[in-house]
């Protein structure tokens, strides 16, 4: 190392000096290169959704940061519109109907599935799509898709339909998956399986309350008792969602198949007119349902396909309807020895409903290999119950009632035994 020579200072380096030029460098590059990624990252979103009704037609408009490709379809058996969408971020809310409007009865929006977004418009009568159309950004307006909607006939409904329906068929190449095949339960010293479903989802948000949506409550619980779940390390857990997408019933159905399920545990939140109803109830499958409000609410869950714009008459008949008579007696039997755990141990975590345990034909427990349950955790329409059903405090105290249900369950069947 060279000395310095007499009366010359040594020069020494200041480490932030040295640091802070470089750094500066390396933010703006930065910066620079997110700017860069920016509009290729950015989320496709819905700005708005407007309805315009006049006399001679409905028109559907979204204002869009990006234009996008679409398809739209009809469908019966209720009549609806549907616009197939890649995947968008919506708005919280869509626009109200108007009373006035004698095409449009009701709209949602959603996630459909992984790569797809889906606008659902149910017609209060027969509608042909006029025209659809994008226009482009233009004079400080965004990209909106507009589809015009105009009065038609039943006859020409119908026909409309089968021809999107020949369209629909002609695109797909692959062959729909059969359904899963029964399993045998050979699996030795393996984990019991449970698959954990959150209802509706997506374009489907299922209940409303004064805030809530039954689509959110349902997600943030199943993942607090999937996570409370895998904490013991007894079990093999899986979700039908983990976020919010749709998901059709009968698939909800085969992923527990799929995954040769030992309990298949569906989670929803109920509303009724009756404000002052609260509490949690549970049910089982039975042909007959055990009072005319099990019936009304199985008719109203058994309608969540309809509501994501699901075709029927598309689907194969085992497929979109599992029998209820295939249930296997020993598969039901399960199904109510777990739900009557269940009432003893939630007794004292939170309020139930009166004849906590009740029986309807639901379609999501007609796996005819797995013992299966709907727990309804409140009513959304009840304020006390809505305020607890959003609490992150409530929903821990609950989850550890059903794993202790869980465990019960597993420590007296012949399926804990086989394994």
């Amino acid at each position: 190392m060279s000395r310095p020579k007499a009366g010359e200072k040594r020069k020494t380096m200041n480490p932030r000096t040295h640091l802070l030029l470089p750094l500066s460098k390396l933010v703006g590059l930065l910066l620079m290169s997110f700017a860069l990624l920016a509009p290729a990252q950015a989320a496709n979103l819905v700005k708005d959704i407007r309805l315009g009704v006049t006399e001679a037609r409905t028109r559907v408009v979204l204002d869009l940061s990006q234009t996008v490709d679409y398809r739209v379809f009809l469908l019966d058996k209720p009549r609806r519109v549907v616009i197939d969408l890649p995947s968008l971020d919506w708005p919280s809310q869509g626009p109200e109907v108007s009373k006035n409007d004698k095409l449009v009865s009701g709209l949602r929006f959603g996630q459909f599935t992984a790569g797809k977004s889906r606008l659902v418009i149910d017609a209060a009568n027969p509608v042909k799509v006029a025209k659809s159309f994008i226009l482009a950004s233009s004079s400080g307006l965004p990209h909106r898709l507009v589809v015009d909607l105009v009065p038609s006939t039943a006859k020409a409904f119908a026909a409309q339909v089968k021809k999107d329906r020949e369209a629909s068929r002609s695109r797909k190449t692959a062959k729909a998956a059969p359904p899963p095949a029964f399993k045998p339960r050979s699996k030795t010293n393996a984990k019991p399986v449970i698959v954990i479903d959150a209802g509706h989802g997506g374009v489907d948000p299922g209940a409303h309350g004064r805030k809530a949506q039954e689509k959110n409550v349902t997600l943030a619980f199943t993942r607090e008792l999937a996570k409370q779940l895998r904490a013991t390390g007894k079990y093999k857990v899986y979700q039908t969602r983990n976020r919010d997408i749709y998901i059709p019933l009968r698939q909800r159905v085969n992923i527990a198949r799929k995954h040769n399920a030992d309990l298949f545990i569906s989670i929803h939140a109920d509303a009724i007119k009756r404000k002052n109803v609260r509490g949690m109830s549970i049910y089982t499958l039975s042909e007959t349902a055990s009072d005319k409000e099990a019936a009304a609410l199985a008719r109203k869950e058994n309608q969540s396909d309809i509501i994501a714009g699901i075709d029927f008459a598309d689907q194969p008949a085992e497929v979109a309807d599992i029998l209820i008579d295939l249930a296997q007696r020993e598969t039901k039997n399960l199904s109510v020895k777990f739900a009557k755990l269940v009432v003893d141990n939630a007794r004292h975590k939170t309020n139930l409903l009166d004849r906590t345990h009740r029986f309807a034909g639901f379609r999501v427990l007609k796996a005819p290999d797995v013992p299966s349950v709907l727990i309804e955790l409140g009513f959304l329409t009840n304020r006390k119950d809505e305020k607890q059903l959003v609490t992150s405090a409530w929903r821990r105290k609950v989850a550890s009632a059903l794993v202790k249900s869980v465990d019960g369950f597993f420590r007296g069947t012949r399926i804990a035994a086989a394994r």
